[in-house]
């Protein structure tokens, strides 16, 4: 009962979230003019992504349904430059040096999760997570998964970010500082070569 109402206050949250930002971009498709490409994206990036962001290692939307709805409104936005609205979706986020906000909250979490690990924040590790005691390949800081059955757990970010933290090469994890470890992560989030889990559900 307490993890079906928790999952319908996360979706409650994602849908006010989608619904302010869609108010900010109809305000922005009503006053401004100019739709060049820094106009657009310097708003886009001031007043509605950050809204679509907020707290996302908390309320990350797990249903593609959700997912679509958060991504439909960069969708919407790429649109408004000028030149743009001809193109596919992923040509423009090409062309405006965007991504997709599901790897950028894949990136946060994997940036929360290193902050963790190496106790950047003052909370301890083992509230969060387990490390990996198996003779496993990879580095040596390898988490454990638990399996959940309520998706309310099985897609906590404790629980979430746990693939894809165990997927990063042994150079990305063992950064001595935040930023370091950032430039090593878009690295590797930019390589062909590992296939990290973005999708859910």
């Amino acid at each position: 009962m307490f993890c079906h109402l928790f999952s319908n206050n996360w979706l409650s949250l994602d849908r006010e979230a989608v619904k302010k930002a869609n108010r900010m971009l109809g305000m922005i498709k009503r006053n401004f003019v100019d739709r060049s490409k820094e106009t657009i994206i310097s708003l886009y990036k001031s007043l509605l992504r950050p809204n679509l962001e907020y707290c996302c290692q908390i309320c990350s939307p797990y249903y593609k349904k959700d997912i679509k709805l958060i991504e439909g409104v960069q969708r919407r936005a790429t649109k408004l430059v000028t030149g743009m609205k001809e193109l596919n979706y992923n040509d423009r986020l090409n062309q405006l040096g965007l991504q997709r906000l599901e790897g950028r909250r894949m990136r946060s979490d994997l940036i929360e999760t290193f902050k963790i690990v190496n106790r950047k924040y003052d909370v301890n590790p083992e509230l969060f997570f387990q490390l990996d005691e198996g003779d496993r390949r990879g580095h040596d800081h390898k988490l454990f998964k638990k399996r959940f059955r309520p998706n309310v757990r099985k897609y906590a970010f404790s629980n979430r970010v746990i693939d894809n933290w165990n997927l990063l090469s042994a150079n990305c994890v063992n950064c001595s500082t935040i930023d370091t470890f950032k430039k090593h992560l878009s690295s590797e989030l930019e390589s062909e070569a590992v296939k990290f889990k973005v999708s859910q559900l």
